[in-house]
């Protein structure tokens, strides 16, 4: 059985479309997908910006390339996701997605992960939930069935160390963004376009 590790980012509009493929590849081939986070640093290469209920930008540090790289991004998405039957609703600033990712950490040791990771991304790309809210997220948790009584002692303790470590391991890997598949012989692909590929290689 192969083995694909996926890094994955809940403020990713590319992530959440790569989602249901990812779950697809799995289950018709007899690949095991390790699901990882990966916490994007958007305002490092794509600057910076806070949009009002209205639409108005009040607060932006992007220069007009990367307003037109963001305008592209959010068009392309949303054609797919239109088409797919989804909602992807641009968010009016860059959240911090860390704690929504240690989430998903918590989520796979509670046996909740695919209800967790389904939920999140829909909610957020609705404009429903706040990913930087603990309690938003631990009532997302309780939904799905785990306990939470521990959930913001992980976040600011050992699930925090995790997903440091497992962000470090991924660059070292080679990880920039997401999605990213890295095959378990090492192989590194960026973005769901490649998952045609990664399913010959696994069924090959």
């Amino acid at each position: 059985m192969r083995t694909i590790t996926v890094y994955s980012d809940y403020k990713s509009p590319y992530a959440y479309l790569a989602k249901d493929l990812a779950y697809d590849l799995e289950r018709e081939t007899d690949a095991r997908l390790d699901w990882r986070p990966y916490t994007l640093d958007i305002p490092a290469y794509l600057g910076s910006a806070r949009v009002e209920a209205g639409g108005k930008v009040v607060e932006d540090s992007r220069n007009a390339h990367q307003w037109r790289r963001v305008k592209y991004s959010y068009m392309d998405c949303r054609r797919e996701a239109n088409r797919r039957g989804l909602t992807i609703r641009g968010p009016r600033k860059i959240f911090d997605s860390s704690l929504a990712n240690t989430g998903m950490l918590y989520a796979q040791r509670h046996g909740v992960f695919r209800a967790y990771h389904d939920r999140i991304f829909e909610r957020f790309w609705k404009r429903e939930l706040d990913i930087e809210s603990a309690d938003a997220l631990a009532a997302v948790l309780e939904e799905c069935g785990a306990p939470t009584k521990d959930f913001v002692v992980f976040l600011m303790g050992e699930g925090r160390r995790e997903l440091e470590r497992i962000q470090q391991e991924a660059e070292a890997a080679g990880v920039f963004g997401v999605p990213s598949y890295l095959l378990d012989g090492g192989d590194l692909y960026w973005g769901r376009e490649h998952l045609p590929r990664i399913r010959e290689l696994v069924m090959s």
